[in-house]
């Protein structure tokens, strides 16, 4: 994959920029099959219990319709650069999407538990070049002093994905069939297939057949699958008390070592590891994952308490989430528009400060917060989303020549997304523990020799007339519930000081300053 062309031969110049009318509609065409992806990641997530009861199975099991997809998508996302060279950008990005699209349909009939997971695996598989070649089909349609703009649009539909995921998909299961939240993808395929293939089909990049690497491929498999099973079953499983988990855990470890040797030394690498020198695909690399394994963590985590522990409906908690979206998508316009006369790792550290700041406005929350208080960090917090993915990617794709932007934007999204599966088994794992260490310290006075305790209980009975056990049970509710806040807290805390902490990755790179964000430089 890091090979050059044949010695006699040099990469056909890449074709014009795309202008006007056709410009924009090639724009949303590509965007919309990237939103596609990016929201069947978290739509499903609302719906499993649904599904699980559909389907007669427990809602443990259920889970794995998440899992599986997660699985084959992680796999696929790093293979972007090699199919590229097989198959050509246009071909491979078209197929896939009518790939994805055919996989929904199948997901919507499964009558049953296997064959929704067969169907979810082939969605899963199919959708991972759909993000890194979206970056580059956009970055090769817009002029190169707009590269910024270009991500810019793509960066819009990676924010919102995930945050309208869950409540559009918790309204489609209370108000239709579950089914239908793999249905809507059928008709935004189609129409995105068909304008891309419309627009593009001439425009197609160079092709080559180098070979395939099979040995490489089937380490990737075996420990990128088995740390994402690890990691979506290790709290249900108590970890590395199961006998799964540890042979899991050995698989990825044993086949990770074998992997990273073989691929820095194959002459044919299925994955490009070498992209890793670069200092901007480094430090730009390790500080958008590490900030998106923190961010994503926590955005699962908050919906969850709200409907745990607050009594939020799912598509209210879906609701007080969704407000992040408003300035992500107002302001990643104008953060396109600022990028090229601004150095990007000035906005990539206004970003992550900002970030620190909202986390530490939710390490404050009790458990009397009312719905606004709620919303505002979330409504505050889409600033910081609107300059964090833009110029972060300007910086990892700086000065990749064209043919090198799909394996760049494939190796960085895979990094990106498998930190986010990290950061999400991290951050509930994490909270579990911290809840039940404050839970033994609260529980340490009440006992039946404390006298204050004693007596508070006596008046509960007494103003609810309630017996003893039913007393102490609503005392231990109201115990469980300040401890989860607390253990919350300390998560959002957290949170806040790694934000403040990775800054130093961002100035490890170079400027991109008067590139055009970077991102396409040499692709024109």
């Amino acid at each position: 994959m890091s090979q050059p062309a044949a010695p006699s031969s040099s990469p056909p110049p890449a074709p014009p920029p795309l202008e006007g009318g056709k410009l924009i509609l090639a724009t949303i065409a590509v965007a919309l099959a990237t939103f596609m992806n990016v929201l069947d990641s978290s739509i499903a997530n609302v719906a499993i219990p649904t599904i699980s009861g559909n389907l007669g199975v427990s809602v443990d099991e259920g889970t794995w319709v998440i899992t599986v997809f997660a699985a084959a998508n992680a796999v696929s996302i790093p293979l972007t650069g090699w199919l590229t060279q097989r198959f050509g950008q246009v071909r491979l990005f078209v197929a896939s999407i009518l790939a994805f699209v055919v996989a929904s349909w199948l997901c919507g009939v499964a009558p049953t538990l296997p064959i929704l997971l067969v169907a979810r695996v082939l969605q899963g598989a199919v959708a991972g070049p759909l993000i890194p070649l979206s970056q580059a089909i956009l970055l090769g349609s817009w002029p190169r002093d707009k590269s910024a703009t270009a991500l810019a649009f793509w960066a819009m539909t990676t924010t919102v994905g995930p945050i309208a995921g869950p409540a559009l998909g918790g309204w489609i299961t209370d108000s239709y069939n579950w089914s239908w939240i793999f249905y809507i993808n059928i008709p935004v395929g189609i129409f995105a297939a068909s304008v891309t293939w419309s627009i593009y089909r001439h425009r197609e990049s160079a092709t080559r057949k180098p070979p395939i690497d099979v040995v490489g491929l089937g380490l990737l498999i075996a420990w990128v699958a088995s740390l994402q099973i690890l990691l979506d079953k290790g709290k249900d499983l108590d970890w590395f008390a199961s006998p799964v988990i540890v042979t899991l855990g050995v698989t990825a470890l044993v086949s990770f070592a074998f992997f990273l040797v073989w691929e820095l030394t194959a002459e044919h690498p299925i994955v490009d590891l070498r992209l890793f020198k670069q200092r901007n695909f480094l430090g730009g690399t390790i500080a958008i994952s590490v900030a998106y394994g923190v961010f994503f963590g926590n955005l699962v985590l908050l919906p969850q308490w709200m409907q745990e522990y607050l009594n939020y409906r799912s598509v209210d908690a879906g609701l007080v989430t969704a407000p992040l979206g408003i300035f992500a998508l107002l302001l990643s316009p104008v953060v396109g528009r600022i990028l090229p006369r601004t150095d990007a790792r000035m906005i990539a550290t206004a970003a992550f400060v900002l970030f620190a700041v909202v986390f530490f406005m939710r390490s404050k929350y009790v458990i009397e917060i009312d719905t606004w208080h709620l919303v505002l960090p979330t409504l505050l917090q889409g600033v910081p989303m609107a300059l964090f993915f833009v110029p972060l990617t300007a910086i990892i794709l700086a000065g990749q020549p064209s043919q090198r932007i799909p394996a760049a934007a494939g190796l960085s999204n895979f990094v990106r997304v498998f930190c986010g599966a990290v950061g999400t088994s991290i951050a509930t794992s994490a909270w579990n523990n911290r809840t039940i260490l404050h839970h033994a310290r609260l529980t340490e006075q009440a006992s039946v020799n404390n006298p204050v305790f004693t007596q508070s209980i006596a008046q509960t009975q007494a103003a609810l007339h309630l017996s003893e056990p039913s007393a102490h049970a609503l005392f231990d509710f109201q115990l469980s519930t300040q401890a989860a806040m607390m253990g919350l807290n300390d998560i959002f805390y957290i949170s806040a000081i790694i934000f403040l902490a990775i800054i130093p990755l961002i100035w490890i790179t170079k400027s991109t300053k008067g590139s055009g964000g970077g991102g396409a430089a040499g692709a024109h």
